[in-house]
């Protein structure tokens, strides 16, 4: 299996909860998949005020609202947003914190936000509300090697700059052992925000990977220009959170290279002959099948009628 994290990424990403890799896409990317955001972002859909990310009048909130924007894995113009499945520079990251046959688990989307739009409420965390275990958002470290129930991967498409909103996380919280208190998951208190969440700084390219045992949210967006990433979720192989595989990604996996196809499948056991997108990701050979015994096979035949207990 590809480590894709070095020591000191290693030792960030278990003190922080995430990493940012820096100029994980090339100006050429970036500008394809800002080009598939102008074709279609007149489908977007902004968030209404019952779907309101925050308290309006907590550090998180402001009056304007986010817009939507899905489905991008099916379009014909899709191939820049495909291409973040199995990305080469991505791959190796998302296999060491997920394994080898690492899935996606929500579908994609692109954030869009003006100027004056709000953030999002404090969400995450490996505890619920009461403080009991969150069995769907945990991160351990076992023998050197992190493993994550969900991580979140967003590609930055224009600049966040120190001051202007957006992404910001409790460093740290994917291990806390007290759920965060509803009035400052909120942002109702000023100094907590201050001192304790922070904002991080990211570059059009850069694409941010956090696990979703961390707490984490977003500040209004306060630059002049429209905020844009793409967010997608990723589990484990025989792990899923979402139903989005359900529907099969709407077909996308014709469109897709043997790689990327191989991150939409369904969650099951890479020891049921799983083809296992690796940490080269694109840049290496097909995904890789570990053979099943024929014996233990056909008797699933005998018992089930099926290759597969």
């Amino acid at each position: 299996m590809a480590t894709g994290l070095g020591a000191q990424e290693r030792f960030l990403f278990d003190l922080n909860g995430y990493l940012v890799i820096r100029g994980a896409l090339s100006g050429d990317e970036v500008a394809a998949l800002n080009g598939v955001v102008d074709a279609h972002a007149h489908e977007a859909v902004a968030r209404t005020a019952a779907l309101k990310n925050a308290r309006e009048d907590g550090a998180f909130g402001a009056a304007g609202a986010r817009r939507d924007l899905g489905g991008m894995l099916g379009w014909d113009d899709g191939d820049p947003f495909r291409g973040l499945l199995a990305h080469p520079r991505i791959a190796p990251y998302l296999a060491a914190l997920l394994g080898d046959g690492y899935r996606l688990d929500h579908q994609p989307m692109a954030l869009l936000q003006d100027a004056g739009s709000e953030g999002f409420g404090l969400h995450g965390g490996p505890l619920t509300g009461a403080g009991d275990l969150n069995p769907e958002l945990q991160y351990r470290c076992v023998n050197g090697k992190p493993w994550n129930a969900l991580v979140a991967m967003a590609a930055h498409l224009v600049d966040a700059p120190d001051g202007a909103g957006g992404f910001c996380v409790v460093k740290g919280s994917h291990k806390l052992n007290f759920p965060v208190p509803p009035d400052l998951a909120a942002g109702a208190d000023s100094e907590f925000v201050r001192e304790h969440v922070a904002q991080v700084p990211t570059k059009a390219g850069d694409v941010v990977l956090f696990s979703e045992a961390t707490v984490h949210g977003a500040l209004p967006w306060t630059m002049p220009y429209e905020r844009r990433l793409a967010l997608y979720r990723f589990s484990g192989p025989n792990y899923a959170y979402g139903r989005a595989y359900l529907n099969e990604w709407s077909g996308a996996a014709a469109k897709c290279t043997p790689q990327q196809a191989a991150v939409l499948l369904p969650p099951f056991a890479p020891r049921l002959e799983r083809p296992l997108t690796t940490g080269a990701g694109d840049a290496g050979p097909e995904p890789v099948v570990r053979a099943r015994a024929p014996a233990k096979k056909a008797h699933d035949v005998a018992v089930f009628g099926t290759s597969y207990f």
